[in-house]
């Protein structure tokens, strides 16, 4: 059977699912912050959409042509080793230099836009691009000019005169058109410009910004890209405010790097021209010396064409070579057959066909295998002793000695060749080395001539080639589509409104949410008992305002009566389940730390049990922080009292229990009060004496309930002292100040048991978190209604 106790606690416990409804409705409360920043950042949109100053949009399409195209001075040196890299730019080069700073720089002077004239409109200024109806003009350097941050003001009055201000609030100054003007950079005069027919506006402001200031914004605001991947075609996009100088900057931009391009080609051209000529004039002095040299050469040694009579020399001695070698080959040969003979006794075979000159060891070899064969053959079948075999073996011996004896004679015709060829290897060798060394030197000589007049003519070709492209250098683009505008790039007010909304919902939204991720403290019963599982909790106690009561009165319908009563009730549920031996109508009211409301929870709890009738005592057990005391007589406006509480009927025994007892009505309740009394010097010491068990069986028995006003129980050691005297004890928690971290120090000492009977009370909760989260009110309680509510009604 399950106790009261635990059906209660099951009847607290909420399941860990995501909870849909209660995550919006913890955004929902705040609703008012929602509906404030959505409208905040509307309005800047709309602010945004209707004073935004329009811009233009201008674009352009060229296509990149290959600078390996056949001409300009790269290709005429393309064929020389130290220029035979591959010069041509890639796409994205190309691009990094359209759009770098350097090159922005020549565009900004070409168009001056260093120099802006504006003039004032309704909520706005806008720009005179080349409408300006005077000019301006500094008597200093261009480089003083180019880095000039300067801004003034003039009025012109007519076609003569105009109002000079430095500063918008300075005095005017009349000066006339052409007249110098100091100022801190110099003396500078402003000109009516030739031709202007416009009406001269009130204000115009003159912005002076350094040339390097305007090229870095064009930088990054002037696009180059290519239409598709790998597409030698690219389109430049900028914006701006006004049309024409966004296609003047487009244009400007396409006629500086075609320009650019054509004077990098003709410099090329031009230094390969000078670099040809040059090397020209020095390989036509080398040839001559050269050419001098071969001359001087043949003459002095009387050199005419030894080189023919030494190509016969060496034609004779290769094919002399080519004999010797046969020879050895021969002698080798006849060496290898000599030893395969062997002596008289043995018979083997000896190579044939071995390609000697002499047929007759060619002969006798054949014939000598021929019989060797018959031999073997008549061994196999008649024997050694056969006559046949015995005549063969004669035969084969006559054969054997006749090739020893042409092979010697062989080897010895042979020797004689060799030396004889040998003796003419040595003679042609001589020969030919008794060649002129000159010759060799003479080759050299001619050998440099023929290099040197390859490269002389080389050159003259190239030089032809250099001298042409001077005359026809082709620009390195083409252009596709002439800068053109396709008008103004409005703001998208839709998306600029979604994008308002999105954000005035994500600012609260993530603020909310990052104060919840980052709370570390409980606001209502659900976050206790998602801390702690096992201990019940009897209910929840109103954040009360200025204008409520702190303290219930009988026959109340305030929420902090009804909180009150439904603990009450929840109480006498669990204390029906429990089983308390001494002490039951004793109960303690206690905290973790100071300030989470026990004296405010003990002083209500009591008037609420009071409140049907029964006799209920309230006791300050707080000897060091004592608190009813002054609040119960703030509220009875009565500064009469005994002066005497607990610590003297502890201290003094002869003190009698009615000596330290009061009775007070409080909104027509009675009930009886113990004060602390005076603060001790030793508050632990003096908890430990036995009145005090005398005081809890005294009280337990002449009172239905009696609550005990107790110290915290994680500060000091009072209230687990006395525990053993309490059968129950509620455990204030509150909201929006007890830490989830301090809650392991209720759980502890409710897992030790440290105190009888532990309920949970969860106090000052806001009552929109009431009930788990959700905010339902009281029962026939008044209803409160907001502003729509009450002008509905």
């Amino acid at each position: 059977m399950i106790s009261n106790e635990n059906k209660f606690d099951i009847e607290n416990s909420s399941s860990e699912h995501f909870n849909l409804k209660k995550t919006i409705g913890l955004y929902a409360k705040h609703w008012m912050w929602f509906v404030i920043s959505i409208l905040f950042f509307c309005v800047l949109a709309y602010i945004q959409i209707r004073y935004s100053i329009p811009k233009y949009a201008a674009t352009a399409k060229i296509m990149i042509l290959d600078d390996n195209d056949g001409t300009g001075g790269a290709n005429a040196l393309q064929e020389l080793s130290l220029f035979s890299e591959n010069e041509t730019a890639a796409i994205e080069d190309e691009i990094e230099v359209m759009t770098s700073r350097t090159f922005m720089k020549d565009i900004v002077k070409k168009l001056n836009l260093n120099i802006s004239y504006y003039a004032s409109g309704r909520v706005n200024e806008y720009e005179l691009y080349k409408k300006n109806p005077f000019t301006v003009n500094f008597i200093v350097s261009d480089s003083i000019v180019d880095n000039i941050s300067f801004n003034f003001f003039v009025d012109v009055i007519s076609d003569t005169e105009f109002n000079y201000r430095e500063f918008e609030d300075d005095e005017p100054v009349k000066i006339t058109f052409g007249e110098n003007i100091s100022t801190a950079y110099g003396n500078m005069v402003l000109m009516p410009r030739e031709g202007y027919q416009g009406v001269y506006t009130t204000t115009i402001r003159v912005q002076f910004t350094p040339v390097m200031n305007i090229a870095t914004y064009l930088n990054g605001s002037v696009s180059v890209s290519p239409i598709a991947k790998s597409s030698k075609v690219l389109s430049i996009y900028y914006e701006d405010t006004v049309l024409e100088k966004a296609t003047d900057i487009i244009n400007t931009l396409i006629d500086t790097y075609n320009i650019t391009s054509l004077e990098k080609k003709n410099i090329r051209s031009e230094n390969t021209v000078k670099f040809i000529e040059k090397r020209i004039d020095s390989i036509t002095y080398d040839l001559v010396n050269v050419d001098n040299n071969i001359v001087r050469y043949k003459t002095v040694n009387k050199i005419t064409d030894v080189a023919s009579e030494a190509g016969q020399f060496l034609a004779s001695s290769t094919v002399n070579e080519q004999e010797i070698d046969n020879a050895k080959t021969q002698l080798r040969r006849l060496n290898y057959m000599d030893e395969s003979l062997g002596d008289n006794n043995s018979f083997s075979p000896i190579p044939s066909n071995l390609g000697l000159g002499d047929g007759a060891i060619n002969t006798l070899s054949e014939k000598y295998n021929q019989l060797l064969r018959e031999r073997n053959s008549k061994l196999q079948s008649a024997g050694e002793r056969n006559p046949i075999v015995l005549e063969l073996n004669e035969t084969l011996k006559g054969i054997k000695q006749n090739l020893n004896s042409s092979i010697k004679n062989s080897k010895q015709s042979l020797g004689i060749q060799i030396n004889s060829l040998q003796t003419q290897s040595t003679r042609l060798s001589s020969k030919i080395y008794a060649v002129p060394g000159q010759e060799s030197k003479l080759r050299s000589i001619e050998r440099k001539q023929g290099i040197k007049e390859q490269i002389y003519l080389f050159l003259l070709e190239k030089r032809e080639e250099a001298a042409i492209t001077l005359t026809a250098t082709t620009p390195n683009l083409k252009i596709i589509d002439e800068a053109y505008s396709y008008g103004e790039v409005s703001v998208n007010g839709k998306i600029l409104y979604i994008g308002a909304l999105f954000l005035g919902f994500l600012i609260p939204f993530g603020f909310i949410y990052g104060r919840d991720l980052l709370d570390t403290k409980i606001h209502n019963k659900e976050d206790v008992h998602r801390e702690i599982k096992n201990i019940s909790i009897l209910g929840e106690i109103p954040r009360l305002s200025k204008s409520d009561k702190n303290l219930v009165e009988r026959n109340d319908r305030s929420v902090l009566s009804e909180s009150f009563r439904i603990i009450r009730t929840n109480f006498d549920f669990v204390r029906r389940g429990r089983e308390v031996e001494n002490y039951k109508n004793v109960m303690f009211v206690t905290s973790t730390i100071n300030g989470e409301g026990k004296s405010f929870f003990s002083m209500n709890m009591a008037l609420t049990l009071a409140s049907t009738n029964k006799r209920v005592l309230l006791i300050g057990a707080d000897i060091r922080n004592p608190q009813l005391f002054t609040k119960i007589k703030s509220i009875e406006n009565n500064n009469e009292s005994k002066g005497l509480g607990l610590t003297e009927f502890i201290a003094d025994k002869s003190t009698l229990l009615n000596d330290v007892v009061t009775s007070h009505t409080i909104n027509d309740i009675n009930i009886d009060v113990m004060y602390s009394g005076s603060i001790p010097p030793n508050p632990a010491e003096l908890l430990m004496s036995d009145r005090v068990k005398d005081l809890f069986d005294k009280v337990s028995a002449e009172y239905d309930f009696v609550i005990v006003d107790t110290a915290p129980s994680m500060l000091v050691t009072d209230t687990l002292l006395i525990s053993k005297y309490a059968g129950h004890t509620f455990y204030v928690t509150r909201a929006g100040y007890t830490e989830k971290e301090i809650l392991n120090f209720t759980k502890e000492i409710h897992a030790d048991n440290k105190l009888n009977g532990m309920m949970l009370v969860v106090n000052d909760v806001d009552q929109s978190n009431f009930g788990y989260g959700a905010k339902y009110g009281y029962y026939g309680a008044p209803e409160k209604r907001g502003w729509f509510g009450r002008k509905k009604a």
